[in-house]
């Protein structure tokens, strides 16, 4: 996601989140795809591997407002040869109100300039944005799957947002018009909790985290979200692959906690 007249683009997906994407397109044969929730389905049991330490440069690779690149683009000749859609797509997503006096930049994007002028809402990259950031951050993106990648990039932060929105409900940002995403932050490399103890239990790992930040009305509430290769439906063939998403909010203040006892007890 990114600002409206921002012509860098949102921080590129990594390898391994790139090729499960794909591979997810491939097998639906390029129609839409359907992330679940922690609700309706399951990660996958694999056979028990070690669990990956947090790399020590988690927070200089990661998708960070703060630490952005600011290497060259791609040279627009370059680009215009590639034939990628320049077109963007509004989200759902409502963006809080940006402190342009603040030190850091807003999450995914590396210059700001505004949400949507009509809607508020976070916009999120073209197919030139994103494979001109991945190339800036030597993933060596292929163009022709730029068609695949970015609706699937979309679908899945749609998803996040919508069961944010279901933890957010009853919890007083209908007093300021609803919750807002105030920044976020991919950490592929670092594990949750959560995720370390199922890949233990023989699950296998999430290929992506992201973690974000909502406002609720003045009060930062942070969410973190781990990123699965759903399972096949039943009778569905290769087409019902989805993804699995398991979004809560963080243990790291008194607020999540409540929410987290509240959603297992069903108040």
């Amino acid at each position: 996601m990114s600002s409206q007249d921002d012509p860098a683009a949102a921080c590129p997906v990594d390898h391994k989140t790139r090729e499960a994407w794909l591979a997810q397109a491939r097998a639906n044969g390029s129609q839409a795809t359907h992330p679940h929730s922690s609700n309706t389905s399951a990660p996958l049991p694999a056979p028990l591997q070690p669990s990956s330490q947090p790399s020590t440069t988690a927070v200089q690779t990661s998708c960070d407002s703060s630490a952005l690149d600011q290497s060259p683009a791609v040279p627009s000749s370059i680009l215009s040869s590639l034939k990628l859609a320049t077109d963007r797509e509004v989200s759902t997503i409502p963006r809080a109100q940006v402190d342009h006096h603040a030190s850091s930049r807003p999450a995914n994007s590396e210059r700001d300039t505004g949400a949507d002028k009509s809607t508020g809402n976070w916009i999120y990259p073209s197919e030139q944005m994103f494979f001109d950031a991945m190339r800036r951050k030597s993933y060596d993106p292929q163009a022709t799957d730029m068609k695949a990648i970015v609706p699937i990039h979309n679908a899945v932060n749609e998803r996040a947002w919508h069961e944010i929105r279901d933890w957010e409900k009853g919890r007083g940002s209908d007093a300021c018009g609803g919750p807002k995403l105030a920044s976020f932050s991919g950490l592929s490399t670092s594990l949750t909790p959560r995720a370390r103890w199922k890949t233990l239990m023989g699950y296998q790992a999430p290929f992506d985290r992201h973690d974000w930040v909502v406002d609720r009305c003045g009060t930062k509430v942070e969410y973190v979200i781990d990123f699965y290769a759903g399972k096949e439906k039943e009778g569905a063939g290769a087409k019902g692959l989805s993804f699995y998403l398991d979004v809560r909010p963080k243990l790291n203040s008194l607020e999540g906690w409540k929410m987290r006892v509240a959603k297992y007890w069903g108040f």
